[in-house]
């Protein structure tokens, strides 16, 4: 695998695999977190089965991490190499001029992004463990909204997760149209992914943004 790994083009076109497999993720994750907008027993039902569902427990949910784990090492490991390659050609090349702000700092965004996951696992994937396999208590269909709702309670966690969404379509920005270049879609299609993007990093940041505000104020008027 390392050997494969090894060429800068395997490099790339293995980050822009990954990346692709988290875009399809967050899509599937807002989609269930919006119904938590219009209906708590339709959010609890979206819930439950995710949680329960064995392909999804068992299959799904350790490629999810070993994804995210993948992409954000491989993140690393390229932003190392281009710092390599842009001090040998330093001399040459202004990066100022050759790539935008964004593409310049991935590696902080990705940084930031990364210590939200931590916060987020804390909140939901580890008290998920714990109360299925650790605990071991019966399960409560209904359970997931309240604690949705009990983890949207704080001012404090709310603002971490709008300044990482912030910061997540900032990345998407430039990920999200990187990924498909690397996979090869430099062509006629580039303006139709470009556009496509831009709504992608801009709409499914704004969705999320969207459920952990609602879930706050809608708790202030009770």
């Amino acid at each position: 695998m390392s050997g494969i790994l090894s060429s800068s083009i395997a490099r790339k076109v293995a980050m822009a695999l990954s990346a692709l497999f988290l875009i399809i993720f967050l899509l599937i994750h807002l989609s269930v977190n919006l119904t938590s907008l219009f209906s708590k027993d339709a959010f609890n039902e979206a819930s439950h089965f995710m949680g329960t569902n064995p392909l999804i427990q068992f299959v799904m949910q350790p490629i999810l991490i070993f994804g995210v784990v993948f992409h954000f090492v491989m993140g690393f490991v390229l932003e190392l190499k281009n710092r390599e390659a842009r001090n040998v050609k330093y001399v040459k090349n202004n990066g100022a001029a050759n790539a935008t702000w964004m593409s310049r700092n991935m590696i902080y965004s990705g940084l930031a992004i990364l210590a939200f996951l931590v916060l987020h696992f804390i909140d939901f994937w580890i008290p998920e463990i714990n109360h299925k396999y650790i605990e071991v208590l019966p399960e409560n269909p209904t359970r997931y909204f309240v604690e949705l709702q009990h983890k949207f309670s704080e001012p404090w966690r709310v603002g971490a997760y709008v300044i990482a969404f912030v910061l997540l379509a900032l990345h998407l920005l430039h990920g999200f149209q990187s990924a498909f270049q690397s996979m090869g879609f430099n062509n006629k299609y580039t303006k139709c992914v470009k556009t496509l993007g831009k709504i992608y990093a801009i709409v499914i940041p704004l969705g999320f943004i969207t459920v952990a505000l609602y879930n706050y104020f809608s708790q202030l008027n009770h």
